[in-house]
């Protein structure tokens, strides 16, 4: 198999969550590319509707499925649409997350606690679980978990999401061990800071964003298409023998 071979998602069906800007968006647009015939999921259907007529215009293949990751029966619902229109699933981004709240991690309420643990691991979790009987009838596929270097080394104000972040690193290694003999690879992509809607109010915090920048061997965020070729590399074929790993595209801000 030639390069060009290793990197194709020809005849794949990806879905890709919180998908309808940032690096979900910027994802989804890269696998399309690849090749990959993309879901482009997130909560407002007007706006994976535009996404998805993006992909077209430029050539791809994508169909856009409106569903809340706190939501059990619109996950049950997005798996249901995708397998019946396309056929099955063969690629998972779990992109998806939110983070409501900033500030020590004790003075954040139960009801805050249960709204991001919901989002951020339980829908991944049950995203994975029921897609699974379609990735592994189609011979395997790949689980790609959008963590953060939050999750690795967490830093001042954003301790439930890096709570949340490093439980969805535990729950892709757990996923790596317990799917391999099924063909079914799982792996974690951390960003470090990426210049999204999702990070504006740290990037537009001139304190803040001395002290991350830093840190970093990189001196300046991420653009949401930075991160489009490490996610393909892990969705790909040419990481057939990668699995449970963590990958940093954080400027060199854990090294």
């Amino acid at each position: 198999m030639d390069i060009k071979e290793q990197f194709s998602l020809e005849g794949k069906v990806a879905v890709v969550t919180g998908a309808s800007k940032g690096i979900g968006k910027a994802i989804a647009m890269g696998l399309a590319q690849a090749g990959a015939k993309v879901v482009v999921s997130s909560r407002s259907q007007e706006a994976v509707d535009e996404v998805a007529e993006a992909i077209v215009d430029a050539g791809g293949e994508a169909k856009g499925i409106a569903c809340h990751m706190g939501d059990t029966g619109q996950i049950q619902s997005l798996v249901e649409q995708t397998v019946a229109s396309l056929g099955g699933i063969d690629i998972l981004v779990n992109n998806a997350a939110i983070n409501p709240v900033f500030g020590p991690v004790l003075k954040s309420d139960d009801t805050v606690f249960d709204k991001i643990m919901q989002v951020n691991v339980k829908g991944p979790f049950n995203l994975c679980k029921m897609a699974f009987p379609s990735m592994k009838s189609r011979g395997g596929g790949a689980i790609v978990n959008i963590s953060s270097i939050e999750g690795i080394s967490p830093g001042q104000g954003l301790g439930l999401y890096s709570v949340s972040k490093a439980a969805l690193i535990s729950l892709t290694k757990v996923l790596a061990n317990e799917l391999g003999e099924t063909g079914i690879r799982a792996n974690v992509l951390a960003p470090g800071l990426v210049d999204t809607k999702f990070s504006e109010a740290l990037i537009s915090n001139d304190q803040i964003l001395k002290w991350v920048l830093a840190k970093q061997a990189i001196k300046r965020p991420a653009q949401p298409e930075e991160m489009v070729g490490l996610a393909l590399y892990l969705a790909s074929p040419a990481s057939s023998f990668v699995t449970g790993g963590v990958f940093t595209a954080d400027g060199g801000y854990t090294v």
